[in-house]
């Protein structure tokens, strides 16, 4: 590897080793579960973590490289046993920088149930667009995982899947546009269920998801500003 990508891939082992402590942060895992990886740009190779590592042991330097394809380019531990599913979406969803998956609480109990969330809330419109769907049941271990996220996200603005009796996989233009989908994915759920306890969502139009979705994306935070005098 030329100097280039040797110093983009040492800055994700050291972001995506970083991002990982955000799950435990949310309490989006338990014990080694869950993962990360991010794209290296321009590069058929993604940075994701290792099989069965504890958290508090995630280091830059554990961090390992793949393929594309999943085959294990550089490290010196055995890559996550979700590394094809995460290659599948690389290879299919070239706008994603990103994979994330946790089995966060909430989230899961819909996947469980083999339900999407549907959209009740704002927030769920701002960064979801809509309702957070429900993928198939897929053993783990190919890359089945991976051709149903693509499948069921495909003409979803979501960037979050429950995957049925499994879990979440999110999606971002990076990791960690991919994990703040998964942070956010566990509050709506968690407010979802929340909200059927108490009784009968109110639903909102289609037209002010849409809307919402539209501000949030496009005008919400802080906007690059024109130099004094242009």
């Amino acid at each position: 590897m030329n100097a280039e990508v040797t110093r983009q891939i040492r800055e994700l082992r050291e972001t995506v080793a970083r991002l990982h402590a955000e799950l435990t942060r949310y309490r989006l895992v338990a014990w080694t579960a869950g993962n990360i990886s991010a794209r290296v740009p321009g590069r058929d190779l993604m940075v994701i973590k290792p099989s069965g590592i504890g958290y508090d042991d995630l280091s830059a330097d554990t961090m390992v490289v793949c393929d594309l394809d999943g085959v294990l380019v550089e490290g010196d531990l055995a890559p996550s046993s979700d590394t094809a599913a995460h290659a599948y979406v690389y290879r299919a969803m070239p706008e994603v920088g990103g994979v994330v998956h946790t089995h966060s609480s909430y989230a899961t109990a819909w996947a469980a149930r083999g339900e999407a969330i549907p959209c009740h809330l704002t927030a769920q419109a701002d960064e979801f667009g809509g309702e957070i769907p429900v993928g198939p049941f897929a053993l783990i271990g190919g890359d089945d995982i991976g051709k149903g996220i693509v499948t069921t996200l495909a003409g979803h603005r979501s960037p979050a899947v429950l995957m049925r009796n499994h879990g979440v996989f999110t999606i971002g233009r990076d990791a960690r546009a991919a994990v703040k989908a998964a942070v956010m994915c566990e509050d709506v759920a968690r407010t979802a269920h929340l909200t059927r306890a108490l009784g009968r969502p109110v639903p909102i139009a289609q037209a002010d998801i849409d809307a919402l979705y539209h501000r949030y994306q496009n005008v919400y935070g802080q906007q690059p500003t024109s130099p004094a005098g242009s």
